[in-house]
């Protein structure tokens, strides 16, 4: 059950709308559902000898404005309060009788019109729709005093909260008052008239946080915005200083033809220019996380920045599941700008998905709980390397890597989730789930191929070169997990990794160790794929496994490797270190 509170000043012409046919002749039947005192006049439903519902209406409209003509100049200029409350297309039906109800507890929470007190606020409920009802009241008591209305919006969302709990209801999830506002009913019918998929809001929303991912200056910044279309207005101060910024759709105006700006405030929170310059202080750091795939110059710059910003997004993960609130909060702000770099460059195949999987962890984002000036130039660093490095292949190395990388988003985000869930924020958990969701779609997505060769060449190994490797799994790993789904041919494509980085010089139950205890494998919908891709990082052997110079010959096995020679082979990124060294301190699995 949704509220919806607006404010105005014209009673009469809220009454003929609520009333009236609707923009869409969407108004079926409309009647009152609830008074002040129950005897209001209904222009809807008039039984009187000679009905004539437009002199009904202005009865209804001079009796709700009785006591605001009586106040004369006292009375709030915005003196009409409108609420609308829908319910869920799920829900069942409620009767007209429920809709008081709920009408009646409505204007009881706000402090309109307190149950018992005589001189509340005159107030309607009209339906004119299964779905919901307006609640019409003007803000004068019957003493002529005003209401004392603070936190209305706050107060309405928690009643209706319990009246979902009462009638059996869709039970939404509590707000904190963190959310980006939502497109107006105007901003909605517009972007239907002229064909936009969406309200200009959203598309800016989605442009600015895009162009501040991995933005490493404030006049960066303003230049990609530029650089996406974008028309932008710096407000100044009358010292000079640029103290906001506004932003707007070509093509989007107004009747008089002027462009419609939005502040960075109304698009979200955490899009205001102060709240951008703070970010923008930690800057990028970009020699704090040096690329580990450096010395692999026959990979592709997108491809080595996705296998750098795979590392970080572990280290992310193993803070989250911390208890440091301001830390994972911060680090939150980070994992999001990620999002959105690899959205923006992503391949076709994955774009839709990773592009919805930024879009809801947005929200994950913020929350009341405050972001220390925690480091996180290793997350923005790893953003900005994806952007700068452009736009990655949707085959071979880059699309591998793609694969590689949102595998681990995965796990972040569900790591965000249950941090979320901790400190009871229901908005949050739920967009970090939305966000997981998509990313395994988008990995469904661009780990097919990679994936299909690897079975393949575990399928075609010698049985003798695949025993000591399948004995290597028994050892390690639980037996549910070796043969998950009942089929031991789930574990071909880690075998065939395994065969690959002995080949490569590395022992392969060293190195399956290693990386179980990277982090927890609880939250992992395939935990064969998660090691997978967690082997072939360490061991650095090609994200797409037809870019392997050969297949693995038999007789190839060396025992003297252990972690010495992998951190030989491979640079640990600065930000990877401290959850290297942190793993004998994470919680035991589960």
């Amino acid at each position: 059950m949704v509220p919806k509170i607006r404010r105005g000043s014209r009673t009469h012409g809220l009454l003929v709308y609520l009333y009236g046919p609707g923009k869409r002749d969407e108004h079926v039947d409309p009647h009152l559902v609830g008074s002040w005192d129950g005897f209001a006049p209904d222009p809807g439903r008039d039984t009187s000898p000679d009905p004539d519902p437009k002199v009904t209406l202005a009865r209804l409209a001079a009796a709700l404005d009785l006591r605001v003509k009586q106040a004369g100049d006292s009375a709030p200029a915005q003196h009409v309060w409108h609420c609308s409350v829908r319910t869920d297309p799920g829900d069942r039906m409620l009767s007209d009788a429920e809709w008081n109800t709920v009408a009646r507890r409505l204007v009881h929470a706000v402090n309109l019109a307190p149950e018992g007190d005589p001189d509340g606020c005159r107030w309607v409920a009209v339906r004119h729709a299964d779905d919901h009802i307006h609640i019409l009241a003007t803000m004068v008591r019957g003493d002529l005093r005003r209401p004392r209305m603070n936190y209305d919006f706050k107060k309405a969302q928690a009643e209706c909260r319990r009246i979902e709990r009462e009638m059996g209801l869709r039970r939404l999830k509590p707000g904190d008052g963190t959310a980006a506002q939502t497109p107006t009913s105007a901003e909605r019918f517009k972007a239907e008239r002229t064909g936009r998929p969406e309200a200009p809001r959203e598309t800016l929303r989605e442009a600015v946080r895009q162009a501040l991912a991995g933005a490493a200056t404030e006049e960066e910044f303003f230049t990609r915005l530029r650089e996406a279309g974008l028309r932008v207005k710096p407000r100044t101060a009358p010292s000079g200083d640029t103290i906001g910024y506004n932003v707007a759709l070509p093509g989007d105006r107004n009747r008089h033809g002027e462009p419609i700006w939005y502040p960075g405030s109304k698009l979200a929170p955490d899009l205001s220019l102060p709240k951008i310059r703070l970010r923008l202080a930690d800057g990028t750091a970009e020699s704090s996380a040096p690329v580990a795939t450096s010395d692999r110059t026959d990979w592709s710059l997108p491809a080595r920045e996705r296998r750098n910003a795979t590392s970080i997004a572990e280290h992310s993960a193993a803070l989250l599941e911390r208890d440091e609130d301001g830390e994972a909060a911060a680090q939150l702000v980070g994992v999001g700008e990620l999002l959105d770099a690899v959205a923006q460059t992503s391949p076709v195949a994955t774009r839709a998905e990773l592009a919805a999987a930024a879009r809801a962890f947005e929200r994950a984002t913020r929350s009341h709980v405050r972001a220390e000036r925690a480091d996180t130039r290793a997350l923005r660093s790893a953003a900005r390397g994806i952007v700068q490095a452009g736009g990655a292949l949707g085959r071979g190395e880059d699309g591998g890597t793609t694969a590689m990388l949102v595998s681990t988003l995965v796990l972040v985000t569900l790591a965000a989730a249950r941090w979320h869930s901790a400190r009871g924020h229901a908005q949050q958990a739920h967009a970090s789930r939305q966000a997981a969701a998509h990313l395994r779609t988008a990995y469904r997505q661009a780990a097919a191929t990679p994936m299909r060769v690897l079975h393949d060449q575990g399928r075609a190994l010698p049985e003798a070169q695949r025993r000591p490797h399948e004995a290597a799994l028994r050892a390690v790993l639980p037996e549910e997990v070796v043969r998950a789904g009942g089929a031991a041919t789930r574990t071909d494509a880690l075998v065939a990794t395994l065969a690959q980085a002995e080949q490569a010089g590395h022992d392969s139950e060293t190195l399956l160790r290693q990386a179980i205890d990277m982090r927890e494998l609880d939250s992992a919908e395939d935990v064969h794929d998660v090691l997978v891709w967690r082997l072939r990082r360490i061991a650095q052997l090609p994200a797409h496994p037809g870019d392997a110079a050969r297949r693995p010959q038999s007789g190839t096995r060396q025992t003297n490797t252990s972690t010495s020679r992998t951190s030989e082979r491979t640079p640990t990124p600065a930000a990877t270190i401290g959850a290297i060294s942190d793993t004998n301190r994470r919680p035991p699995r589960r």
